[in-house]
């Protein structure tokens, strides 16, 4: 890590979108979801990325504690989410901070899970 100011991320590899995984830097307190979109991940956010959909729905799978909590309307949203986990977030609800992220991307998207 450069300074505190980054945050090392690394997504797990996911068969569509990120197939053999990434790690980049970002800058603390960006948003997740804009993180990923600006390095080559194609995560959907049907809402335009104002938390209203469940389409960007990442797991955390470490550094969760240093990000920003769930607020009321993001968790009234994860109730819709595909595959709902205790490390569940909506990735443009998240504010990027912390040493790292760990994200996993959910085999399909609220979208997805619709269509099947």
């Amino acid at each position: 890590m450069s300074d505190d100011n980054t945050t090392r991320i690394t997504v797990l590899p996911h068969a569509q979108l990120c197939p053999d995984g990434l790690v980049f830097e970002a800058e603390a307190g960006n948003s997740l979801v804009d993180e990923l979109l600006m390095n080559g991940i194609a995560v959907e956010h049907a809402c335009d990325k104002v938390g209203a959909c469940a389409t960007c729905h990442v797991y955390l799978r470490q550094g969760a504690e240093h990000v920003n909590p769930v607020d009321d309307d993001e968790d009234e949203q994860l109730s819709d989410a595909w595959g709902l986990e205790a490390d569940s977030r909506l990735s443009c609800c998240v504010k990027v901070g912390g040493p790292e992220l760990v994200i996993e991307l959910p085999r399909y998207s609220k979208n997805h899970a619709r269509e099947r």
